[in-house]
């Protein structure tokens, strides 16, 4: 069974509720992002990214963002494929060591460089390289790049993917993979301040 709205589902929003009544007004903007959800992490046919990888690169990304509810799905999601249950805890081992705060990295020459900020280069500890296998590997330290360190990306870094397995195809989907869940957590970060604002407004409204 597919997982109902994804956004709808980490934001908490309830059918009838405000938020659900706010988000009812961009139907098409709902319904693409669904979509989106689906056929990245739900998909009739895996490809070239098996559903663990998928499951395990969104726990791995979302960790990084520091979203907890978020993590608890992915969590959940991962477990619950075949083999990846025993991923999980050199995942979450990793997503302690890959903390960092950014964006940083350095611009090409020119009047932005004034903003180069240095920061950490991640890697997958030696000790946890085993479990995850060369592709994940690779995903984990390229994925990492792109939501710390997306000035340093380069057409170069791709080899590293390719070198261990990582088809052009599998590329591509891995890319749209961390694009939409550093959309998700933005979306879901928002509807809870929404969230929280119109209680507010709820509460003084009551109390006056």
């Amino acid at each position: 069974m597919a997982t109902k709205d994804i956004i709808d589902t980490l934001a908490g929003i309830e059918p009838g509720s405000a938020l659900d009544a706010i988000r009812t007004r961009r139907p098409q903007a709902r319904e693409n992002a669904q979509k989106s959800y689906l056929s990245l992490f739900e998909p009739i046919e895996a490809g070239d990214v098996s559903l663990v990888e998928r499951a395990a690169v969104a726990l791995f990304v979302i960790g990084l963002h520091r979203e907890p509810a978020a993590a608890a799905f992915y969590r959940a999601k991962l477990a619950a494929t075949a083999d990846g249950a025993r991923l999980v805890e050199a995942i979450e081992a990793e997503i302690a060591r890959g903390e960092t705060s950014g964006p940083y990295g350095a611009f090409p020459t020119g009047p932005l460089s004034v903003e180069n900020k240095a920061g950490l280069i991640y890697r997958v500890s030696a000790e946890r390289k085993p479990d995850l296998g060369p592709r994940l590997v690779a995903a984990f330290e390229h994925a990492h790049l792109l939501v710390f360190r997306p000035r340093d990306a380069a057409a170069a870094d791709m080899k590293a993917l390719l070198a261990v397995g990582w088809s052009n195809t599998g590329i591509v989907t891995f890319s749209q993979l961390v694009a939409f869940l550093s959309f998700q957590v933005r979306v879901v970060a928002g509807l809870r301040v929404l969230a929280a604002s119109l209680g507010r407004t709820v509460k003084a409204a009551a109390g006056a």
